[in-house]
């Protein structure tokens, strides 16, 4: 009833993908218009915030010990309470400025197993933004509706959302997910590994935007046709002075093996669990990769072999899931079935 209200009296609304790495919001009929890291940075003294998004990404590793430099979505949930109230509301508030709207209803993306605080939590700081009314949806449902899956049909469709934080793979069918596995591995993962790779067999000490950098710009699941390389600075950890090595794939390639294999796990668990009838659709119709983790080179091309499934990546992978949440708002009412209860 809350829902059909809130259509009749005003159509301005709001997606938002609330991911570990970066937040994204779309409008529907107008596709997306904010690309933000999902950082914040607050001054310790004063509990001020200095900046959010891109310009707070850029004082990590770089700020004073006064300024804390946040990531408060961890592993697909909200680590810091406070600075995710502060960072979602904040993004809500400029886009409506920007966008001149006034009390849009907002449909928030949330990873699967979200507690009930969570829930809460999001739907507060949707609200303190300026929000009329905030719904959530489950991920890997939004990723679905936003590749044009069949998810009202009886025919099942698997998805693979990898971001920052966590991989979700679910099987759905009939506006509902039948099986549904989240693992805590995902892009910032194989930042780490990446990390941990260096420091361990270049002895450079690099930090996590490198790291970072290094997995798109080199970085492939499987070997390519063409070697690729790039130079990661760092520091030396022998001398302590400023360095930098070369950087092949098959560096980034051997650095990332444990986050992948880990990915595919996953994969095979949701494919074992997966009633016949609903495998014989997958093997029919494959896999929907989606998310910015599953960018990596070759990654569909790994899980394929491994799974022995036909791998699909999403045209635009980074935004399937807030444009699927934008359909959802699109639909005028049609697909809210498919929201979490409030």
């Amino acid at each position: 009833m809350i829902r059909k209200l809130s259509a009749l009296f005003g159509g301005q609304s709001l997606a938002m993908d609330l991911g570990t790495a970066n937040i994204l919001l779309a409008v529907p009929g107008k596709g997306i218009v904010a690309n933000e890291p999902s950082v914040i940075a607050i001054d310790s003294y004063t509990d001020k915030v200095i900046s959010v998004g891109s310009e707070a990404k850029a004082f990590i590793g770089r700020a004073p010990e006064r300024i804390q430099v946040l990531r408060p979505i961890r592993n697909g949930v909200i680590a810091h309470y406070d600075a995710a109230r502060q960072m979602i509301a904040h993004f809500v508030r400029e886009t409506s400025r920007k966008l001149n709207m006034r009390k849009p209803r907002l449909v928030i993306c949330v990873p699967m197993g979200v507690t009930p605080v969570e829930k809460r939590a999001v739907i507060e700081a949707g609200m303190e933004g300026g929000a009329r009314q905030v719904d959530l949806i489950i991920e890997p449902l939004a990723a679905a509706i936003g590749a044009g899956l069949p998810i009202q049909e009886p025919l099942g469709s698997m998805v693979l959302d990898i971001g920052g934080g966590t991989s979700e793979v679910a099987v759905i069918s009939l506006s509902a997910i039948a099986f549904a596995e989240s693992v805590r591995v995902a892009g910032d993962a194989m930042n780490v590994a990446i990390q941990r790779y260096f420091q361990d067999k270049r002895q450079l000490l690099i930090g996590e935007i490198m790291a970072d950098t290094a997995k798109i710009e080199v970085g492939a699941a499987v070997p390519q046709e063409e070697t690729r390389t790039m130079l990661v600075y760092g520091k030396n950890l022998v001398d302590g002075a400023p360095s930098s090595v070369t950087a092949e794939d098959a560096d980034i390639r051997e650095a990332i093996r444990e986050p992948l294999s880990a990915i595919v796990e996953a994969v095979k668990n949701a494919l074992e669990r997966t009633s016949p009838s609903l495998s014989a659709d997958i093997f029919d119709n494959g896999l929907l990769l989606a998310g910015g983790g599953s960018m990596l080179a070759g990654l569909e091309d790994l899980i394929s072999n491994q799974c022995g499934i036909s791998v699909i990546r999403d045209n635009d992978p980074l935004t399937t899931v807030v444009r699927g949440t934008a359909k959802v708002l699109e639909a005028d009412g049609a697909l809210d079935h498919v929201l979490l209860d409030r």
